[in-house]
């Protein structure tokens, strides 16, 4: 006959596997639970960080572009009174080349009225002009050979037209009424002149 103890002890067995199974399927159920619990707190620290990372950078990159255009700025005014300063002072060289014609001319006139010699005068007074043109030339000041030359809108101003006495004039500038100048090769004075035609 069976007894009770021969039916007791295969149903502890299963049991026993049960629980392990049991047991064995929680812990597995458990870390991945924990994982899922977990992963949230994680991922929100790390938006937080990045965030704050963030707004870390864009206040380094405002602070950045503050400063550059507040030097902008000041390099702006700076350039601006520097520019004035110099066209106050831009003549300041030419005017003190000029000041000794300005002397030689006075000297002259006093001369003139202590001697009254006017070929004196006059050969000093070529003098002080030979001076002048020499101290502007220095300065890159030529003056533009127009009589004689083809004429030419980009250096001439035609004020009259003349007929020409031959053929080889047409077309060219008989005469000057005004000179015309370059200042290191740039034109700051057209020529006035008489073309024939």
């Amino acid at each position: 006959m069976l007894e009770e103890k021969d039916f007791a002890e295969p149903t502890e067995q299963p049991t026993a596997e049960v629980n392990e199974q049991t047991s064995t399927q929680n812990t597995t159920e458990n870390p991945s639970d924990n994982l899922q619990e977990d992963e949230p707190v994680i991922e929100k620290m790390d938006n937080t960080d990045e965030l704050s990372v963030l707004k870390a950078e864009l206040a380094e990159q405002k602070d950045k572009y503050l400063r550059l255009f507040a030097e902008f700025d000041n390099f702006k005014k700076r350039n601006a009174k520097e520019r004035l300063e110099l066209f106050k002072t831009a003549g300041q060289d030419i005017i003190r080349e000029l000041l000794p014609i300005l002397d030689d001319f006075q000297r002259a006139d006093k001369a003139f009225e202590q001697d009254k010699n006017a070929e004196n005068y006059v050969q000093g007074v070529q003098l002080i002009q030979e001076k002048f043109q020499k101290t502007l030339q220095n300065k890159g000041l030529k003056a533009m050979e127009s009589v004689g030359a083809t004429f030419d809108v980009e250096k001439h101003e035609a004020i009259a037209e003349i007929p020409a006495s031959t053929e080889e004039q047409k077309g060219k500038v008989i005469d000057e009424v005004q000179r015309g100048y370059t200042l290191n090769d740039v034109i700051i004075r057209y020529a006035k002149v008489v073309v024939g035609k």
